[in-house]
């Protein structure tokens, strides 16, 4: 009788086993469900990465320079069994279509427009949005442009205060008041291998946990023709943020978005000093100072996927 009771019990158990297995199996089978498209936009090629049900709250990833959406390929994978993940490439970066810059006004006016229309076609009306280094002053001028559709922010070393703009921008802020072709020589440095090597390496804790595919995905698309030109563009651009930050902030103040911040606090790019302003004008807001450099989510991307599952769980879950 004792060896039939205990055949039994090891029967369920397996069996229960088996079912925890099979249900974990499916779980992970989801999170990995990253898919890779793209989509016409204005009559350019935008590649973007998908992942998650549309049934579930989306998140709008809006990457840094110089890299494009593989850096929230990681992150897409922790977040997709909850939530849905948009992350595009702008023009002239990642996978997209990269037009000449006669044709494409490479500003970020124009970038924010693509990313606007990009939600558009995709009948995205309602997201959250990861707004980290470029990402920020394009998502800010969607956000202020429609308050209404933003249900929250998550700012990763992304700027909107004066504060922030220290040391490093020093040569960019020469080539803003003096645009000639010898100050934009002085930039191209931060788009060359050891240039880029630096931006994800300075500032982390440990930098054999840096993976070299990150500088090697983003100098294929660098090297492109005339992809310097563009990129000096761009810096040259960044000018037109710093007048906007007022009213970005006044958006802050107006509408109240839920926001978290987690923020690579040894980033040499956007340090610390630009995290903490924020306080002044958002009442709901998670501040969390990583100790980690500026591309966070090499380092502390699990970390960094727990923080936005447990502060969306709460504001926009409920």
């Amino acid at each position: 009788m004792k060896i039939k009771i205990l055949k039994s019990i090891s029967i369920k158990l397996l069996f229960g086993l088996a079912l925890i297995f099979s249900a974990d199996i499916e779980l992970r089978a989801q999170r990995v469900a990253v898919l890779h498209k793209t989509i016409e936009i204005n009559g350019l090629e935008i590649f973007y990465r998908e992942a998650g049900s549309p049934d579930n709250p989306t998140i709008l990833l809006l990457h840094g320079y110089p890299t494009s959406s593989h850096m929230f390929r990681n992150l897409m994978t922790d977040l997709s069994d909850s939530y849905h993940l948009l992350a595009p490439d702008y023009p002239g970066f990642g996978n997209s279509e990269q037009p000449s810059m006669e044709t494409f006004d490479y500003t970020f006016d124009n970038v924010s427009l693509i990313v606007e229309d990009f939600l558009s076609k995709l009948n995205v009306s309602k997201y959250s949005i990861y707004l980290m280094d470029y990402g920020a002053p394009i998502g800010f001028r969607i956000a202020a442009k429609y308050p209404d559709r933003v249900e929250s922010l998550i700012i990763q070393n992304g700027n909107a205060y004066e504060e922030g703009l220290r040391d490093f921008w020093i040569p960019i802020k020469k080539y803003w008041n003096d645009y000639t072709i010898e100050n934009g020589k002085a930039l191209e440095g931060f788009h060359s291998l050891d240039g880029l090597k630096w931006q994800y390496t300075h500032g982390v804790r440990n930098v054999e946990s840096i993976s070299p595919d990150n500088w090697n995905v983003d100098l294929q698309h660098l090297q492109r023709d005339e992809n310097n030109e563009i990129q000096l563009a761009m810096f040259y651009d960044y000018r037109t943020n710093v007048p906007l930050y007022p009213s970005w902030q006044n958006y802050f103040r107006t509408y109240q978005p839920p926001t978290l911040i987690v923020w690579g606090q040894n980033d040499y790019i956007f340090p610390a000093e630009g995290a903490h302003p924020y306080k002044q004008d958002l009442k709901n807001l998670e501040f969390h100072l990583l100790n980690t450099g500026h591309f966070a989510l090499e380092e502390d991307g699990k970390l960094i996927a727990d923080k936005i599952r447990k502060f969306l769980n709460t504001q926009i879950n409920q």
